[in-house]
């Protein structure tokens, strides 16, 4: 393939080359959520040159969405997400192989769906969710992005399994299932601003470009526009990644999830 078409311009950015767009290229990502993070970040793996796309959604595409999910437009109303965010990948660029599972996310399937991608970016609007890919991350090593949006604000994570802190080092506890969950509006710029730095610590996983988001929670809020990091450290007593963990087999996560 001519890298210097298509990808000419990452090309010539020192720090990815053509070697390092040939990892692109040869690359596995899988996108947990077609949403508003998740239309961001796989639109822009895409066009990066990511070679080998995963997306993972149940849900269809309803109207109150395409304020935000920028993947699906009007036409796609009603249609699974994840076969519009297919077609709409395969516009973008189709040197890209996209994979789509259209199904949720649960401890029965998640290291099956899992297994054969590089790296997981986490975009699901479920908090149970987000943990539960934080640990299933954690227990079979797998690299990983999350990302969580409310309002105008948002905050992301890159965790490397056995090497960084994990979700779990700053919240040991998932919030109990009977609390009641309540809808809050949310900006979609917002969205595009924090599923754009999943997509850009992707890509520096995959080519060892710069310093991904390692034992470093970056938030920001849009209203003021202000960006703060926060260092974390590996928790020794993480019940998941410290150093007598509770959270052992997946047989764990089902039951708690």
């Amino acid at each position: 393939m001519d890298v210097q078409g298509r990808y000419r311009r990452n090309v010539q950015l020192p720090q990815i080359g053509e070697a390092g767009q040939r990892r692109l290229l040869d690359s596995r990502v899988l996108v947990i959520g077609a949403g508003g993070l998740g239309s961001p970040v796989s639109m822009y793996l895409a066009a990066a040159g990511v070679g080998h796309l995963g997306i993972a959604d149940a849900d269809v595409v309803d109207i109150s969405n395409l304020q935000r999910q920028i993947l699906h437009g009007t036409p796609d109303l009603d249609t699974p997400k994840v076969y519009s965010a297919r077609a709409r990948l395969r516009n973008i660029n189709p040197d890209v192989d996209v994979k789509v599972y259209h199904q949720w996310i649960t401890p029965e399937n998640i290291a099956e769906v899992m297994e054969p991608y590089d790296f997981v970016v986490e975009a699901t609007d479920n908090i149970h969710v987000k943990f539960l890919v934080n640990d299933a991350c954690v227990l079979v090593g797998q690299p990983f992005s999350h990302g969580g949006i409310r309002e105008f604000t948002g905050q992301t994570l890159t965790v490397n399994p056995g090497q960084t802190a994990c979700l779990r080092c700053l919240f040991p506890e998932a919030p109990a299932r009977e609390e009641k969950r309540v809808e809050l509006g949310v900006l979609g710029s917002v969205a595009g601003m924090l599923g754009t730095i999943q997509a850009t610590e992707a890509i520096k996983y995959l080519t060892g470009a710069g310093e991904p988001l390692y034992n470093t929670l970056l938030g920001f809020d849009a209203l003021v526009m202000h960006f703060r990091k926060t260092k974390i450290s590996r928790d020794p007593h993480c019940p998941l990644c410290g150093e007598n963990p509770k959270i052992r087999t997946f047989e764990q996560l089902a039951e708690a999830f």
